[in-house]
């Protein structure tokens, strides 16, 4: 008699539905963000050469000045999920309403730093004689967007926390369609130029910031929660931003230490870098999205005091994240004759990009088990751990990379020490997953 297949344990489809259905709109979320800066340099690429440069010095600046506080959105979700774990959703508003006012005081603390040094900062990044000018312009008007863009974010993270991914997709993607329509109507039907494309993405921002505070703001009438700043409450989410900001900058800073050596090794290999460095964001996006699933999944199993059910659902992220790391790098050895054309004609490049990019279709499965991790342990909210992890990493990244031109390397062997990086990472998470000292449960760590 043939004996019927097993049935899968409820427990993994639970988790499998949970993942799917807070990564796929995450990674919606995700991909829409990039596309802000791409619609930008469209529309601004036929303004000319000048203006366009101006914009990808501006761009990176503004990116970097938002960028290293995405602790609002991780530790947010983190410390909501907790809160709603315990099924004290009042609390978990109020705790989100203390992310979203520091995100406030941050923004305005950057706007007084960047308005006064904007042509400073613009001269430090090397925009030419030409391009300064515009550079300048649009650093300082999109930086009036930034309280806004922290708040998105911080805003994000309340709603990751409370286990809605839909809405932030809905909303990246409406502010990505009004910031398109805005800039091309700024920038040709009112000819104000580049400035105008930066006012537009600043009305996108404000109006994204908007919707996410009438969203958070009905929730906290609703439950009850103080909308009012509370002193204690804000210390507390900056305190647990810290560390997660040691980690961003340690990982910034690795991110440009390969930039700079590739710049060391040649045109044609800093070329090639920079198109391998895009597909591997992107690749990123996808990895992230189940990260975020695992931050505000792990918050709320360890919220709700069930370590058991917290280490289930590691385990079966971490499957997750290597099979579609696996996925990913299959995906990348089949399509390099396809996806190396769309960036470059030039024969030199693509020759010096072909091997490197095997090196990263290798290294996904690792970065799979990473991306997972880094988002259970963030969900746990522990991340003093990760800010060492990631300064132990970045101590070996350093001279394994700066070694490369030393030793008459090429691209192929930078991104082997890009590899190493992961592998590290990987060593890290892994020994702080299996010791199970991230368990800490109850509403708040």
């Amino acid at each position: 008699m043939t004996q019927a297949p097993a049935r899968r344990p409820p427990a993994r489809r639970r988790h499998d539905r949970e993942i799917v259905a807070l990564a796929v709109p995450a990674f919606g979320a995700l991909v829409a963000e990039p596309l802000f800066v791409m619609a930008d340099s469209a529309i601004v690429g036929h303004l000319g050469t000048a203006q366009l440069a101006g914009l990808g010095v501006a761009s990176a600046l503004l990116t970097t000045s938002v960028s290293v506080f995405v602790f609002l959105a991780y530790a947010t979700t983190a410390a909501v999920a907790r809160r709603v774990g315990a099924g004290d959703l009042q609390a978990a508003i109020r705790q989100g309403m203390d992310g979203i006012w520091l995100a406030l005081l941050l923004g305005a603390l950057v706007i007084t730093a960047v308005l006064p040094t904007a042509p400073a900062l613009v001269d430090l990044f090397g925009a030419s004689h030409t391009a300064a000018p515009y550079a300048t312009t649009y650093l300082r008007v999109s930086a009036l967007g930034i309280p806004a863009m922290l708040v998105v974010l911080a805003a994000t993270g309340v709603l990751r926390g409370l286990q809605n991914t839909r809405t932030p997709l809905y909303v990246a993607v409406a502010g990505f369609l009004a910031n398109a329509a805005l800039n091309t109507g700024l920038v040709y039907g009112a000819g104000l130029g580049i400035a105008g494309s930066a006012w537009g993405t600043v009305i996108a921002q404000c109006g994204m910031a908007a919707v996410y505070l009438t969203v958070v703001v009905r929730g906290a009438r609703r439950h009850g929660a103080s909308l009012r700043p509370d002193t204690a409450g804000i210390r507390a989410s900056a305190q647990a931003g810290v560390p997660l900001l040691v980690r961003t900058l340690s990982l910034r800073a690795i991110l440009m230490i390969a930039t700079a050596v590739a710049a060391r090794l040649g045109d044609a290999d800093i070329a090639a870098h920079q198109i391998i460095l895009s597909l591997w964001s992107l690749l990123a996006f996808a990895l992230d999205a189940i990260a975020i699933a695992g931050q505000a999944i792990i918050g709320r199993y360890l919220g709700a005091d069930d370590a058991a059910g917290a280490r289930e659902a590691c385990r079966r992220m971490v499957e997750w994240g290597l099979a579609v790391g696996l996925m990913l790098g299959l995906l990348v050895v089949v399509a390099r004759p396809v996806f190396l054309p769309l960036f470059t004609g030039d024969p030199t490049v693509k020759d010096t990009a072909l091997p490197a990019l095997l090196v990263v279709a290798l290294s996904q499965p690792v970065c799979g088990v990473v991306f997972v991790l880094d988002g259970v342990l963030m969900g746990a909210g522990d991340g003093p751990y990760l800010a060492w992890a990631m300064l132990v990493t970045l101590a070996v990244f350093t001279p394994a990379a700066l070694l490369v031109p030393a030793l008459g390397g090429g691209l192929t062997a930078l991104w082997g020490a890009m590899t190493l990086m992961m592998t590290v990472r990987m060593a890290t998470l892994w020994f702080r997953a299996r010791s199970g000292r991230w368990l800490v449960t109850g509403a708040t760590r």
